[in-house]
């Protein structure tokens, strides 16, 4: 079978930190989660970098810090997985589906405008499978009408816009480290700021509120606070694998142009990428033809070992959410079911995958 995706570590790569760990007996907030946190920031370039145990208590983190919650909206780009918008949901505020564009997967700036209202507390940016074209117009924006941007960039690490890492760029970016992503922990996550007050804030909120020591021996809780850790064995795992971004970025890249090249002459089209973005590839995802049946190649490159999936989720057409809102935006719902996403590891045979796409179609 040729998977979608297989990690970059195997276990010789982790092997002596893991005895450190079980020889010691720490295995949480240990010296592995600080080298982490710090490894994080400098590679990112960005202040403040705190792990998780996922992106998703990353992204409720995110709008917990920012004290949004019922009374408020927030503006999700409408293209992702429901772990997007379920943090909005869970916390009380209401949100609110914006359409993508057709060509890069990713909330346009003129969307923006239409969705706005007085309610409006901060938009969430979705940098679709790692693609974060548009980001900095819908910075712009935000900052002109005094809102938060909140960077979705689960599956971002390693990519930037005109030279800015994702996690730098948003007032908070929330990081994946789930098995389908360019490094992984099997889970975990991040969030990233380079605001002095959110990270001072976040400092205290990801530590059960509590703002260091008192005296040496108690702690002084001074706010209600959160237990999203990352074991000292992911971080290990995942400090394995921070060289290698760079180096799996290159190769994903080309896998892409491999894939394009053979694809684009049978009416396949990829996902657009900007100018001035590095693109980290954490999934290469097509749109295919009108004429072929997405769900229909899925199962018959199934047949033939072959993993493949869908691009990701219009979320405003989900059971519960159209149920409940009844706003589905139609270009997120034709990605939905217009859209393939192909294998991409290291020494992935990407001539036999193409060969069975062609017999296929």
């Amino acid at each position: 079978m040729i998977r979608l995706i297989k990690p970059y570590i195997t276990f010789s790569d982790v092997e002596t930190a893991f005895a450190d760990i079980f020889q010691s007996g720490q295995f949480s907030k240990g010296q592995y989660i600080a080298q982490l946190e710090a490894e994080l920031a400098n590679t990112l370039n960005c202040q403040y970098a705190f792990s998780t145990s996922s992106a998703t208590t990353a992204l409720s983190t995110a709008l917990a810090v920012l004290k949004i919650g019922p009374g408020d909206e927030v503006i999700v780009a409408d293209f992702s997985f429901p772990a997007t918008v379920n943090v909005v949901e869970n916390c009380g505020a209401t949100p609110v589906f914006a359409d993508v564009n057709l060509d890069t997967f990713n909330l346009p700036v003129e969307i923006l405008e239409k969705k706005r209202t007085k309610k409006t507390k901060a938009v969430i940016f979705v940098d679709s499978f790692g693609n974060p074209t548009g980001i900095h117009q819908v910075k712009q924006w935000c900052h002109h009408h005094r809102l938060w941007l909140i960077e979705d960039a689960a599956c971002a690490i390693g990519s930037s816009e005109n030279s800015l890492n994702c996690g730098t760029i948003a007032d908070l970016s929330c990081f994946s480290f789930h098995p389908r992503k360019l490094i992984t922990a099997g889970e975990g996550g991040a969030i990233t700021t380079n605001n002095d007050h959110l990270g001072k804030q976040l400092t205290v909120l990801l530590n059960h509120g509590a703002n260091g020591s008192k005296d040496n021996i108690t702690q002084d809780f001074i706010s209600s606070g959160f237990n999203y850790r990352l074991s000292e064995l992911q971080a290990t795992m995942l400090l394995a694998q921070l060289p290698l971004i760079n180096d799996i970025i290159r190769q994903r890249n080309k896998t892409r142009d491999d894939y394009i090249q053979a694809l684009i002459p049978l009416g396949f089209t990829p996902q657009a990428i900007g100018n001035q973005v590095m693109f980290n590839c954490q999934s290469i995802v097509f749109k295919i033809p009108h004429s072929i049946n997405r769900d229909q190649l899925i199962l018959k490159l199934r047949e033939k070992q072959i993993e493949t999936t869908i691009g990701t989720y219009c979320l405003s057409a989900t059971s519960y959410y159209q149920h409940k809102y009844h706003n589905i935006q139609p270009n997120a719902k034709l990605l939905q079911e217009q859209t393939i996403t192909l294998p991409c590891y290291d020494q992935m045979p990407v001539d036999q995958v193409i060969e069975a796409i062609k017999a296929v179609v």
